[in-house]
């Protein structure tokens, strides 16, 4: 079937050909197609869109936040911080890391970060040359293979394998097959955006030891570590590092505490790495803004119980939308063991780019096509349930209107 054309211009219909004419790093025309990104920019050219493809609720960020951030604001705390971020922050993500990991992070090994993705940027960054290899557990959010992509690394893509009537699973052996002479780094993100899936203790045990023999970074993104639907928090690659092990762990503010616009995350690191992740940083933007850190403290201050209220909004969701999707009788989905988001195909519909296209022109709904997220996931949709019980009803009612149920 041939992919529908889109009515938005890509971003290398709008860049001027010749060298002459575009005095920009030739790494930037040479980016892969963001399909994802390219469709949502389509959806919003539509009267009425509803959008559930991008990652973000619909609550906004809790008020004690908010009033932390607004008070050191008035107190004055809108000065230059520490490029790592001011000590307070620094000091309550190694409390939190205490508190619900059970684990002793030192200050020295935690820098704050204007996003989760900052984040990512910084350990790629100080991590790839031109040339390396780095391995990445596909599906994964477009946005960090483009990041890769940006320090001229090679990303060598290990898919998950989905099992029909079991779900999503790694083969950790083909995973350790992948590793060349050329291998710098192993991105994990765990649990998975946008499937659901979460590794395993005993396989981050195995990952871990394997990549401390041969000298392997590992970069593991737990973003959505606090949304999982049967624990706590999921495992992390920090439960079974060595103080100094080359080990990045990516985290955010934005999914548990509802503060995607907020711009604020974390990053864990070996002590030895926080010269160079604090002269990336100074050379990039110094670090996320003074009085919205104080924002954040309040968050892991005080945000457990508006974490617990997120995952059982989010859960409550989930089988709102299971209990559909069973009933159309088409379409499968796993269903995820964390994150907010429902994974899914339809049978009979191979092409994810002409559903997606055909969801937004006739059911006037906005997801994201699975090719966005590796070579994997042709054919699958990714649809975000952290929204009101009012909105997802009417998102599925829209999506049966295009996938109609037997």
């Amino acid at each position: 079937m041939t992919t529908p054309a889109l009515n938005v211009l890509k971003y290398e219909d709008q860049i001027m050909k010749t060298p002459k004419e575009m005095p920009f790093r030739t790494v930037l025309s040479a980016l892969s197609p963001n399909q994802g990104a390219e469709m949502l920019r389509y959806g919003w050219t539509k009267p009425g869109i509803l959008s559930l493809a991008q990652g973000e609720g619909s609550v906004p960020t809790p008020d004690f936040i908010a009033d932390a951030a607004y008070k050191a604001m008035k107190d004055g705390k809108t000065f230059y911080a520490p490029v790592p971020g001011v000590l307070e922050l620094r000091q309550e993500i190694s409390n939190y890391y205490s508190t619900v990991f059970g684990l002793n992070i030192p200050t020295s090994h935690i820098f704050a970060t204007g996003s989760g993705t900052t984040a990512m940027h910084l350990a790629l960054t100080a991590v790839l040359d031109e040339g390396d290899e780095i391995i990445a557990v596909t599906p994964i959010w477009k946005n960090l293979l483009g990041a890769i992509e940006l320090t001229q690394a090679v990303t060598v893509q290990v898919p998950l394998e989905y099992k029909e009537g079991e779900g999503w699973d790694l083969d950790i052996n083909k995973l350790f097959d992948a590793v060349t002479s050329k291998t710098k780094a192993m991105l994990i993100v765990t649990p998975s955006n946008p499937t659901g899936w979460v590794m395993s203790a005993p396989d981050i045990e195995r990952v871990m030891d394997f990549a401390r023999e041969r000298g392997i970074w590992i970069i593991s993104d737990e973003v959505y570590s606090r949304l999982s639907y049967n624990e706590k928090r999921t495992p992390s690659f920090l439960d079974y590092a060595e103080p100094e092990d080359r080990l990045f762990v990516v985290n955010s503010f934005s999914k548990s505490y509802a503060m995607t616009g907020w711009r604020l995350g974390w990053l864990v690191g070996p002590s030895y790495a926080e010269g160079p992740i604090r002269d990336l940083a100074m050379y990039d933007n110094m670090g996320p803004p003074t009085y919205a850190q104080y924002g954040a403290v309040a968050a892991l201050r005080h945000g457990e119980t508006f974490i617990a209220e997120q995952v059982e909004r989010f859960k409550s969701n989930l089988d709102m939308v299971a209990d559909r999707f069973q009933k159309n009788g088409r379409i499968v989905m796993p269903k995820p063991q964390a994150t907010f988001y429902a994974f899914f195909k339809v049978k009979g519909e191979e092409n994810d780019l002409a559903l997606v296209k055909r969801l937004i022109d006739e059911g006037n709904l906005s997801l994201a096509p699975g090719c966005a997220f590796g070579k994997c996931c042709e054919g699958w949709v990714r649809m975000c349930f952290a929204v009101s019980k009012e909105k997802m009803a009417d998102a599925l009612d829209r999506l049966e209107k295009v996938v109609k149920p037997l």
